[in-house]
């Protein structure tokens, strides 16, 4: 036998003897030992869905926005959107509510489209502007039968920046807007603005002069407006609000504040007979008048003997009227005019109940 040979024979039994050839390690034996002792991996434990909500403040929202692509953000307290594009948000529910900035339904802008669809409601705002601004909102619409109410417990609601750098206050439809003080109530001078980060002071028009707002007793949001705490007869006059920009600043609506003199509650009404008494075939008028607070809207019904036999004339009417040069009241009334009275149905009680969101009241006289 050669030599060589006979050395690789030696080299082979060498190793046999010594264990130095081994099996080669397997993969998930080499993976084991990379780790280090003391450095053990730990599995990180990301919180839940729910606990996400809670801690972002979103938790039970159901209103969502779509974004490009098919994405969708969950909307929180407040969101700010460029103008111009088409605004979608979806309400997730079978039958959902809807609420908006309010003169979208008083002029009937064809802009708003809102579909109900198998799942989800649906609101499609196209060409938003400055003007849009305000809160969006949504809610789930609970039926039994013919009866529905809205889900207080889950409803959502966002408010919604347009940011224009040109409208700095979110434009109103009138150039000059009363505002009603109430010794009982807060006022507000609504000038809002289409970026919360405005800067905004309040100014009274005559005599000039800047109004300190201390954050208590007068304060501001941008969603609102400046709010008087405890608005006092002082306050009456022409105020603007100014918005302190790089370039030029701009001015908003005008805003007449007045001191109203009635306080908030039902309606307080009284009746006056055009006649003592009445014979058959005269005419003779019933008028029922309200005093109330300017902004408070009333509603009349009337009650009278011959309501099921014969027609009658109803006229209802409002006016403002100045008590002095630091109160102003609404006079509402409603006239009721039976002509060519008959005594076997014309004779009676006559009630008028007036009505506000208050409260109602009810009042009687007779006619013989």
């Amino acid at each position: 036998m050669k030599l060589p040979v006979l050395l690789m024979l030696g080299g082979i039994l060498l190793e046999l003897h010594t264990g130095v050839c081994q099996q080669p390690k397997r993969r998930e034996d080499l993976g084991e030992n990379r780790i280090r002792p003391g450095r053990k991996r730990t599995k990180v434990k990301y919180p839940k869905l729910k606990e996400k909500e809670k801690e972002s403040g979103k938790a039970g929202s159901i209103l969502t926005q779509v974004l490009d692509k098919g994405r969708f953000l969950r909307l929180g307290e407040t969101l700010t959107q460029n103008p111009g594009k088409t605004l979608e948000l979806r309400c997730k529910g079978s039958k959902i509510g809807w609420a908006y900035p309010s003169y979208l339904d008083t002029f009937n802008d064809t802009r708003l489209t809102i579909k109900q669809q198998e799942k989800f409601g649906q609101l499609i705002l196209t060409s938003p502007s400055a003007a849009d601004t305000g809160e969006y909102s949504c809610w789930p619409v609970l039926c039994d039968g013919n009866e529905c109410e809205k889900d207080l417990d889950r409803t959502s609601a966002t408010y919604i920046y347009f940011t224009d750098k040109d409208e700095l206050f979110v434009p109103s439809p009138i150039h000059f807007e009363i505002v009603y003080m109430r010794p009982d109530k807060p006022a507000m001078v609504p000038c809002r603005v289409t970026s919360p980060g405005t800067e905004v002071s309040l100014h009274r028009e005559v005599p000039p002069e800047v109004i300190a707002v201390d954050g208590t007793a007068i304060s501001y949001n941008p969603t609102k407006g400046f709010i008087l705490q405890n608005p006092s007869s002082e306050y009456q006059g022409a105020f603007y609000c100014k918005a302190a920009t790089k370039s030029t600043p701009q001015i908003s609506t005008k805003y007449m504040l007045l001191y109203v003199e009635v306080p908030s509650g039902p309606p307080y009404a009284t009746l006056e007979a055009s006649a003592e008494s009445i014979r058959a075939g005269d005419t003779f008028n019933i008028t029922c008048t309200v005093l109330g607070e300017p902004e408070i809207d009333v509603n009349f019904s009337w009650r009278f003997p011959g309501q099921d036999m014969r027609p009658v004339l109803i006229h209802n009417e409002w006016r403002l009227m100045n008590r002095g040069p630091s109160h102003t009241t609404r006079i509402s009334t409603s006239v009721i005019t039976v002509e060519d009275v008959e005594e076997s149905i014309d004779f009676g009680r006559y009630i008028c109940t007036a009505k506000n969101k208050l409260g109602e009241t009810s009042v009687a006289m007779s006619m013989n």
